[in-house]
């Protein structure tokens, strides 16, 4: 069978259906050594009387209110206590040394089969109660440490409705062969971070969970957005190669990872690193120039509370003390459009997108601002700090922000704090910022474009929603004429301008950003040898005639072809 997806992140795996929902982890296929049986089969017992335990204490809550209801958890503690499946889950841990989850997962499966093809649908409606027992017990099997992790036991093919950015964030990419979702698009966080981490992964698969069964084989062609399952012996096997090539190729691009970034021609062009807090990640500052994006709202997802201020200090002054005299751009709180907080109560909006995210929350929730505004400038004294505003739409917006950090300052020497002197900048993905960038770069010390969304606004194409990828083009002749009176514009005001967006990691973009003036990219760990190596096989003369040419043209499509072709 042969699925079809967007291309998110390059590259190609072969390996086992892992499906992840939200709070459930399931299990791959795994055994246990001889002589461990034992200790598998009484934690089993174990798991079983924690459910049964946890279910009477529902049911007897629920009995006081809805005696109709309860009856519903005293028919999943008959499940727990099946006489087929127990007499079954043991047999297989100790005849065939099936590792617990395993066992638990596969014989309620088998029950679940027959009971799903069932013509009465009453007794295919029992399968929804087989399946939230079988759900009870994993979660208690694996406990509560590991109930919302999205990373599988041992390396697999992820399957997911969607991964939020809490779920990728703590990913171990020597788990993950390659990613599959039926939602979101080739900019969405799920996408930028698999491509940081270097996992192929292909997404918007229809109906995907709904075809594809965990432990179920699976070829990913995340070059062209396809997906085998149950693939024959030939695709296996060219699978196996082709996700062999793609790693002999990051590893002969690797060579590069440890040099400079310089053309041909010896023009030094900056790399950056974009970065969550993911303490992992700074390991890779010895490749980069500087960390181009902190992404700090990574310290307020996954939570019920906002992070203090000490808290907060101590994640940047590690950043910056990881980097010392390299710049670390410290982008502040990016909250909204597809990044929501549980730590605090915002209202849906219509068009989150364009509505109180970034900078705009920031404004109407001041204290948020000022504490991180605080943690970052004490942290200063420890680095090279460059702070960063987010969703800037006018000089108003800089001049606001700017109040903002003063008063902060001034509060902290007041208190005897010690402050560096710091830079202050802004992300271009706004085009009215875009367009007044001449009397923007007068007002600050750097700019950085993010191009994800100033793409999305330009095209007025929501990059999260599959409809309308067709109308979200980085390739925009638009987009490269915009980017062009930025780089104009910082380059007469000599201020310091970078790309922080996918543009910025990508191959074929870069020789036209080092054409139209760009000196500083930043991009994903994953990224910079493949950039490094593009980077070296250019000469600045080549290409500023390859911008020239890119100017001239009035399709994406055009642009495109042209960029493959060179």
């Amino acid at each position: 069978m042969k699925l079809n997806g967007k291309v998110a992140a390059p590259g190609a795996a072969v390996g086992r259906i892992y499906i992840y929902k939200k709070n459930f982890i399931l299990p791959v296929e795994s055994f246990v050594g001889e002589g461990e049986e034992q200790s598998q089969l009484d934690r089993y017992f174990l798991v079983k009387k924690q459910a049964l335990d946890e279910l009477e204490k529902i049911r007897l809550s629920v009995q006081k209110h809805d005696k109709k209801k309860a009856e519903i958890f005293k028919a999943h503690q008959e499940i727990v206590e099946d006489i087929i499946i127990n007499e079954e889950i043991p047999a297989r841990i100790i005849n065939e040394r099936w590792a617990g989850d395993w066992a638990i997962y596969q014989v309620y499966e088998t029950v679940l089969l027959v009971l799903r093809q069932s013509a009465d649908p009453l007794v295919a409606e029992r399968a929804a109660d087989f399946d939230d027992v079988r759900s009870l017990l994993l979660r208690l099997w694996y406990g509560s440490k590991n109930s919302q992790m999205a990373c599988p036991p041992q390396p697999a093919i992820i399957a997911a409705v969607d991964l939020l950015p809490t779920d990728t964030a703590g990913l171990d990419k020597d788990k993950v062969l390659a990613i599959l979702t039926e939602e979101g698009g080739i900019t969405s966080h799920t996408a930028i971070i698999a491509r940081s981490y270097g996992i192929p992964t292909v997404l918007g698969i229809e109906g995907l969970l709904g075809i594809v069964k965990h432990g179920q084989l699976a070829a990913v062609d995340a070059d062209e957005g396809t997906v085998f399952i149950e693939p024959d012996e030939k695709t296996v096997n060219e699978y196996t190669e082709k996700s062999a090539a793609f790693f002999r190729d990051r590893q002969e691009a690797n060579a590069f990872l440890r040099g400079e970034g310089l053309t041909a021609d010896g023009v030094k062009i900056d790399i950056g690193l974009n970065i969550g807090e993911a303490e992992h990640e700074l390991e890779a500052q010895q490749y980069a120039d500087s960390a181009g994006l902190f992404r700090t709202e990574f310290l307020y997802m996954g939570r019920k509370t906002l992070p203090s201020e000490e808290e907060q200090f101590s994640v940047y002054k590690k950043a910056l003390a990881a980097f010392g005299k390299k710049p670390v751009i410290l982008r502040t709180l990016d909250i909204g459009g597809d990044k929501k907080l549980s730590s605090i109560d915002l209202p849906k909006e219509e068009n989150p997108f364009l509505g109180n995210r970034a900078i705009r929350l920031c404004f109407s929730k001041p204290d948020i601002f000022k504490t991180q505004a605080r943690a970052a400038l004490r942290a200063s004294v420890f680095g090279n700090l460059w702070l960063m505003l987010p969703m800037v739409g006018s000089l108003d917006d800089i001049r606001r922000a700017k109040e903002l950090i003063a008063a902060a300052a001034a509060e902290l020497k007041k208190e005897g704090e010690k402050i560096a002197e710091i830079k202050i900048g802004i992300m271009i993905e706004i085009p009215s910022i875009a367009l007044i960038a001449d009397l923007a770069a007068k007002e600050v010390d750097f700019a950085s474009i993010g191009s994800n969304d100033l793409c999305q606004y330009l095209c007025a194409a929501d990059r999260m929603n599959s409809n309308v990828e067709e109308y979200y083009q980085s390739y925009h002749p638009a987009m490269f004429r915009l980017i062009n009176h930025v780089a104009v514009s910082f380059t007469k005001a000599g201020k310091p301008l970078s790309i922080c967006g996918e543009l910025g990691g990508d191959p074929l973009a870069i020789p036209v950003l080092i054409g139209l003036g760009l000196r500083k990219l930043s991009m994903g760990e994953a990224s910079i040898a493949v950039v490094k190596r593009a980077i070296a096989s250019l000469t600045v003369k080549a290409c500023e005639e390859r911008a020239k040419k890119v100017l001239t043209f009035s399709t994406a499509a055009e642009v495109r072809e042209y960029l493959a072709g060179n």
